[in-house]
């Protein structure tokens, strides 16, 4: 490993930063897209029970507990409970849109690292020929077939680790995407569904207590 970072020129060890980089935040990422999702179905379950029991300040601890952003967006639902539906979609609108900075982020550097690693490995392989060619000059223009396949055998190192790791990285990316639009899929039903539930709620409760006026009137 050592002998081809040394064949292959200054370019190589770019290269390998690059490969680091881009090991270390695809696993933070993969680790962090891991703590924020939640089984959206259950979570939302448990709190419609007890929004349905009118225990609102469980549902705030219950949010505050569970990590993540789908739980962020519930609690947002909840604080503003109070106001109107179009104005309580908003709010949890607004919610799950802050919270996808923190998803995608160092994305851009991933798929950064994907479009520069094969540049750098062919201004490796540039720089490999040129050196070869500028040795041969120097000898006179003479030089044996074994003296030229060494020196692009050399050159090409560096365009075959650019490519190495370019690959590995564009996969990552596409995949660390997928998992954070799952995220944001989970958080706009969150959100969706803690609307409804708090609303609906809130109607039925105004609708009772409407049937129970109608009495006092007509007397």
């Amino acid at each position: 490993m050592l002998d081809l970072m040394q064949k292959g020129g200054p370019v190589m060890w770019v290269i390998l930063a690059l490969s680091v980089v881009g090991l270390a935040v695809f696993l933070e990422r993969l680790v962090y897209l891991h703590r924020a999702q939640v089984r959206v179905g259950e979570f939302i379950r448990g709190l419609a029970n007890l929004v349905r029991d009118d225990r609102i300040e469980e549902v705030r601890k219950q949010c505050l507990a569970t990590p993540g952003p789908v739980a962020r967006v519930a609690l947002s639902a909840v604080l503003a409970r109070d106001c109107p539906r179009a104005e309580l979609r908003d709010i949890v609108q607004e919610a799950g849109q802050l919270e996808v900075p923190r998803l995608e982020r160092h994305l851009a550097l991933l798929g950064g690292i994907a479009y520069v690693a094969p540049l750098l490995g062919l201004l490796g392989t540039v720089l490999g020929l040129l050196e070869a060619f500028y040795r041969v000059s120097t000898q006179g223009g003479y030089a044996t077939v074994a003296d030229l396949s060494g020196a692009v055998y050399q050159s090409l190192i560096s365009a075959a680790a650019g490519i190495a790791v370019a690959i590995p990285a564009l996969v990552a990316a596409g995949y660390i995407s997928a998992r954070v639009q799952d995220v944001v899929h989970d958080m706009e039903r969150a959100g969706i569904e803690m609307v409804n539930l708090l609303k609906n709620k809130t109607l039925a409760a105004a609708e009772i207590l409407a049937m129970d006026a109608e009495p006092a009137d007509e007397a």
